[in-house]
């Protein structure tokens, strides 16, 4: 004789309603997924993106507050800049490894080949970064990359330039100012980013090229074109973007696609030949000059990405 009775079948739902309700109060909330950051939407686009090389440098002294400015009023996807290190640290925006070009240094403190990494930030900070310009902008200051950053990042995307520096330098101010993939970063020292990458995993990274040289050699030109091999590296590197010369062709566009990379190209100022490249299906091109690009991509047909 069953001593038990044994529940009806509305019973057994609500019994297991009950304990699926307790069992929800319990378990832990899942976190929501995050959206994707700003320099993922890029790397993800449909469309080529148009990269201000230094800002808008064909209308405002390069690597300076102003550049910066036009090339967000232009609608540049991103803005390129470059950065060494002050003697004391500082990253510093200038694209040369000395002051004589771009700054009254010269002027200032005399002799020639005057070079950033001797100058501490507070002496840098005293120099005219504007006046060498057609037309002039007199009393520019050279920024610091954070200020720099953090004016682009109010409307934009920067895509920062290591030229001189250590990676934890970098990585420290990325993650403390919580710009870690809101920005995107790229390097010709391809040891650098590997640096960068072992501090830093999530940061989406730009390996430049060509290398000029190889194992101590000066390297050809037809070496120096965008091949299967360089593109393997890059992908075995961790970096996300091949960033090149015009030394490419469509076969290397497809390599890099069907690594899961995306190709963007430097420093393209002519409408013909961006559109030469955009046929290939380049995913993105750097220029002194975005209106050029724009105005080429309005006329250029789309093609399968």
């Amino acid at each position: 004789m069953n001593l038990v009775p044994t529940p009806s079948p509305r019973r057994l739902s609500r019994f297991a309603l009950a304990g699926f309700l307790a069992a929800a109060l319990l378990m832990p909330a899942l976190p929501a997924s995050e959206p994707p950051s700003p320099a993922e939407r890029l790397v993800h686009a449909p469309h080529p993106l148009v990269i201000a090389h230094r800002g808008y440098s064909a209308w405002a002294p390069e690597n300076t507050l102003p550049a910066f400015q036009y090339a967000l009023v232009a609608g540049a996807d991103l803005v390129e800049l470059d950065y060494h290190h002050s003697s004391d640290g500082v990253p510093i925006v200038l694209h040369d490894t000395t002051l004589d070009r771009t700054t009254d240094a010269i002027a200032r403190w005399g002799g020639k080949d005057l070079p950033v990494a001797r100058r501490t930030a507070a002496e840098l900070a005293t120099l005219d970064a504007g006046s060498w310009f057609t037309p002039p902008f007199p009393g520019l200051k050279l920024p610091t990359l954070e200020s720099a950053v953090a004016a682009i990042q109010t409307r934009g995307v920067t895509l920062i330039e290591r030229k001189a520096g250590d990676a934890a330098t970098l990585v420290r101010l990325l993650q403390d100012r919580g710009w870690v993939n809101q920005v995107v970063v790229q390097a010709f020292d391809w040891s650098f980013l590997a640096d960068f990458r072992q501090l830093e995993p999530r940061q989406i990274l730009g390996a430049l090229g060509p290398p000029g040289s190889r194992d101590g050699r000066r390297l050809t030109d037809a070496e120096k074109f965008l091949n299967a091999d360089w593109i393997d590296q890059i992908h075995a590197l961790g970096a996300r973007l091949v960033v090149w010369n015009r030394q490419i062709d469509a076969a290397a566009v497809r390599h890099a696609h069907d690594r899961g990379l995306k190709v963007w190209i430097y420093t393209i100022n002519e409408g013909p030949l961006a559109a030469e490249l955009l046929s290939m299906g380049v995913d993105g091109i750097i220029t002194d000059h975005p209106a050029i690009l724009w105005r080429t991509l309005a006329r250029q047909a789309p093609h399968p990405r």
